[in-house]
């Protein structure tokens, strides 16, 4: 998937759940969203290293809200936590803050002194709703959350208002401009910023978050292969079930089932499943076509496992063989990702040009190859990056112009769109950079397309065996 995409997307895989306390909440009044468990989290020493990391890089403190859990009013809404909270803490529940002191020299206080946690207090009554959530009270809260300080979010606004009188300024997230003016969470952490100290000056600590957030951890690593093997896995089933006939809808479905049936908390985005014409729509999320004999099928999906999102995409035909056209432009593409697969290394950047670049290198590629019905070069027709960083987003921080470390997981995913002939074939995988070159960590999913073609056919061959075997 290329770069552009929000990802907080309704949760398909609880919706028949959550219609049940629509229901409830029409009858009682509406409950807060229920909380998203993670299947798994790094451990209490990860995120504590984190916040030691970044309180070594400030010299005022760092004042953060997690999500409150009202961000949306969608009956289908699951609460998932603020990304930059989650990397920092690892704690998914609702209304929660935290406060991290700078380290400044010489100072002996341990990091654990120099962080304060809040949590909503204990709540029965909403706790009836949407099951147990951790409160400051909680006997061992502290082992629990790794922090030695755990208190009442409602003294969180004192312990800002004492800091700042020998504090001039204070670190948060600010609104993200480029975002549409920043989303209403950030914009509201600043208002309450600036209400409790009118007098402070407030600097953004996005940035320093985001360059930690782009070098994965062991842990981190081992999520993402799992959120790809299941994604992986979804391919396969949609490339087995994959006919004229179908509804685009239907093949999304059996992704979704797949991913959650393995552990998936949730997609990473919609689904893309793009048919002939739809082929060409980057984002085509609609999913309404009616597969037709002779159609290409953009497939572009990815599980999220404990919070971190895959990001794969596949082109097959709908009826099982590549028409020459369609494989002409498929053996581009993958020529392309192969090109620029090959050049990945520490140093090596995805901007879209330079002597450096991955991105240029998999553009002349596709511009030396082939012609568009006219007899023009293809590289007009590939219309986005090559690849982005993958994490807690799908699209996590990142600088396409900035050079390549060991320890990133980006994507590589080259594409043709030409809507002339409703043709259009992208190919996308996750790497994870090393220190001499990359791992492949979705290499199990086929690229070439004649092992795309056999497994069609073999998936064909068994459905005929199940029908006949159904009327005999």
């Amino acid at each position: 998937m290329h770069s552009g995409r929000t990802r907080r997307i309704h949760k398909l895989v609880a919706s028949t759940l959550l219609s049940v306390f629509s229901l409830l909440a029409a009858l009682f009044g509406s409950p807060l969203a229920a909380a998203q468990e993670r299947r798994e989290r790094e451990p209490n020493s990860v995120y504590a290293d984190r916040r030691a990391r970044l309180a070594a890089q400030v010299d005022c403190p760092i004042v953060l809200w997690g999500l409150t859990g009202r961000e949306e009013s969608s009956q289908t809404y699951i609460f998932e936590q603020e990304e930059n909270f989650y990397y920092l803490t690892g704690h998914n529940e609702e209304g929660a803050g935290l406060i991290i002191l700078p380290a400044k020299s010489g100072d002996t206080a341990s990091p654990a002194q120099r962080e304060l946690f809040f949590l909503p207090a204990k709540n029965p009554q909403k706790e009836r709703w949407n099951g147990v959530r951790m409160s400051p009270t909680d006997p061992g809260i502290e082992a629990r959350t790794g922090f030695a300080t755990v208190k009442p979010f409602a003294e969180m606004r004192a312990e800002v208002e004492a800091l700042a009188k020998t504090c001039p300024s204070f670190f948060t997230i600010l609104p993200y401009e480029k975002e549409l003016g920043g989303y209403p969470h950030e914009k509201e952490v600043v208002d309450w910023l600036q209400q409790a100290t009118p007098q402070s000056k407030l600097q953004d600590i996005r940035r320093q978050i985001g360059a930690m957030r782009q070098v994965k951890s062991p842990g981190e690593i081992a999520f993402l292969q799992r959120a790809i093997d299941l994604s992986l896995d979804s391919h396969l089933e949609a490339m087995r079930m994959m006919r004229p006939g179908l509804y685009e809808y239907q093949v999304g479905a059996k992704i979704v089932e797949v991913h959650a049936m393995g552990g998936s908390e949730a997609e990473g985005y919609a689904p893309i499943v793009g048919a002939g014409p739809n082929s060409t729509a980057l984002h085509y999320d609609r999913l309404s076509r009616k597969i037709e004999s002779g159609d290409i099928v953009v497939l572009d999906v990815g599980a999220q496992y404990s919070g971190y999102s895959a990001d794969i995409t596949r082109t097959i035909p709908a009826n099982g063989k590549f028409t020459p056209r369609q494989l002409e432009i498929y053996n581009i593409v993958l020529g392309a990702q192969n090109a620029a697969l090959a050049a990945i290394k520490p140093g090596m950047d995805l901007c879209r040009k330079g002597s450096k670049s991955l991105h240029k290198i998999s553009y002349d590629y596709i511009n030396s190859h082939g012609k568009d019905l006219h007899g023009n070069s293809l590289g007009k027709y590939y219309i986005h990056g090559l690849g982005h960083n993958i994490g807690l987003n799908v699209h996590d921080p990142g600088d396409s112009c900035k050079p390549l470390q060991p320890g990133m997981v980006i994507t590589m995913e080259p594409g043709i769109y030409i809507p002339e002939e409703n043709l259009g074939v992208r190919i996308e995988d996750d790497v994870l950079v090393t220190e001499t070159g990359y791992k492949f960590l979705s290499e199990r999913l086929p690229r070439d397309p004649a092992e795309i073609e056999k497994i069609m056919a073999q998936a064909a061959a068994q459905r005929s065996k199940n029908a006949k075997q159904a009327t005999d």
